[in-house]
């Protein structure tokens, strides 16, 4: 009976290894190469031996990824834009969050064994449930931390940028040939966010309608300067009204909004330093200040007190 408990914890461990592996390579490297795509276009050789040699291990990841993905439709499609928004846009983005999750759940706690193997059950047991409680929420930290530095990226330039779309289309260029040329223009500086305006300008050259183009781009930011800015093309281009005139407001409004976010920060600054002063400074000013007095209250008044 033991024997067969123990293999089959070995197996278990095997697969959720295996999973959480896959999971976190997925994860890790989101974009696939462009011989992945030429071959999905060409229908090529390669790609169906690659897709063949990786079936079982893709059908344990999926297996693996089962025990954490969502049932809900609609928390699933959330959770999918999520990692859209962070930077993670493979297909199967959604089936190794989950896997990674799971398989770390899994594995983590295998770790509470072999660092702790001399410890009573049920420390063992509560450092195990420790482990994959991390391993289980580590994925969704990573992603959220992944995304709050890729939305800072996008969000920095964009006022710069907006700009440059606004003196573009001022200068009598089309809205998709402003949007080609800023992507062009501000490519070194903010790469994200050039990435992300050539994004449009290739679906917008692929058929796509460009209202719908610029919907996508929202989705695939998530910011609420981009979602504006979706708002006033699209208000602009259903109305009939001017463009430029619409972006120059728009741009006016965005930078007096990162005015205004600036002063903020700034206006912070005094009770953050106030917190840092009343925890670290006034602690060594007063040790400074009374540690001469109380040297010499315990060198001089005490020992003269116990003598009388």
């Amino acid at each position: 009976m033991e024997n067969a408990l123990t293999l089959l914890a070995v197996l278990a461990s095997f697969m959720a290894v295996i999973g959480g592996m896959y999971g976190i390579q997925l994860l890790l490297n989101p974009q696939r190469t462009a011989r992945d795509r030429i071959a999905d276009l060409t229908g090529g050789r390669e790609q169906e031996d690659v897709l063949l040699a990786s079936q079982p291990v893709q059908r344990v990841a999926g297996s693996v990824a089962a025990l954490a993905v969502a049932d809900n439709e609609e928390e699933q499609n959330l959770i999918r834009t999520w990692l859209t928004q962070a930077g993670f846009r493979s297909r199967g983005n959604l089936e190794a969050y989950s896997a990674a999750r799971a398989g770390l759940a899994l594995v983590m706690p295998l770790l509470a064994f072999i660092i702790l193997p001399d410890m009573k059950t049920i420390y063992t047991v509560f450092f195990a449930l420790l482990f994959a409680t991390v391993g289980y929420y580590a994925p969704s930290v990573y992603v959220g931390q992944r995304l709050k530095v890729r939305q800072a990226a996008l969000l920095k330039p964009f006022p710069d940028a907006l700009d440059l779309l606004v003196s573009s289309v001022e200068a009598g260029l089309g809205v998709d040939a402003a949007f080609q040329r800023v992507a062009k223009e501000i490519a070194p500086a903010a790469p994200e966010l050039a990435v992300e305006l050539q994004q449009v300008n290739h679906e917008v050259s692929g058929g796509i309608p460009r209202i719908q183009a610029l919907r996508r781009l929202d989705r695939r930011t998530g910011l609420a300067e981009v979602n504006s800015l979706v708002n006033v093309l699209t208000q602009a281009d259903r109305f009939g009204t001017s463009i430029a005139h619409a972006l120059r407001i728009h741009s006016d409004m965005v930078r007096t909004k990162r005015m205004l976010a600036a002063e903020e920060q700034a206006a912070q600054i005094a009770p953050k330093l106030t917190v840092a002063m009343i925890l670290f400074i006034l602690p060594s000013l007063f040790i400074v200040l009374i540690g001469p007095a109380g040297i010499n209250v315990f060198r001089n008044l005490i020992p003269a007190m116990s003598g009388q």
